[in-house]
């Protein structure tokens, strides 16, 4: 566009966008150590609820909340309402419910509560399963899949 016809452009009425009844909800601040507390631990009785239905085996729940150790682990299991995840970990199990939630919408509960161990042929997973894939490849991979359902 040339110059002249950008300068025309401003002086010709204000575009106003129509109106509209959306209003984006409001941003979560995770960088927030109160909101982080706040959510925490219905964030993980949420988690390893999903990992009981997935049947997914501590280790690699382990590794799904970005590979901590075993003290921390079954102390979170034990009493969720005492940790404070953080942001790395918000993400994971944020991730991890999109991808539940989306599988459960597209299959019955049967294919959905096992889709995460079965090889998968979508070129994505390249035959290994989506849980395999998120564990190896941690949030980008989690970020993927969610996409891959949500697509």
């Amino acid at each position: 566009m040339s110059d002249s016809k950008k300068l025309d452009l401003k002086t010709d009425k204000t575009y106003t966008a129509p109106t509209t009844r959306y209003i984006p909800p409001t941003i979560v601040d995770l960088t927030s150590k109160e909101e982080r507390k706040r959510l925490s631990s219905s964030s993980l009785i949420m988690f390893f609820n999903m990992m009981k239905i997935w049947k997914v085996r501590d280790e690699d729940a382990k590794m799904l909340l970005g590979g901590i150790s075993n003290g921390p682990f079954y102390q979170m299991k034990k009493n969720p309402q005492d940790k404070v995840l953080d942001i790395d970990q918000m993400f994971r199990v944020s991730y991890l419910l999109g991808i539940f939630k989306a599988i459960n919408i597209l299959h019955g509960q049967e294919l959905a509560d096992e889709w995460v161990h079965l090889p998968n042929s979508n070129r994505i997973f390249n035959g290994s399963t989506p849980l395999d894939y998120m564990i190896k490849g941690g949030v980008p991979a989690m970020q993927t899949v969610r996409r891959l359902l949500d697509a």
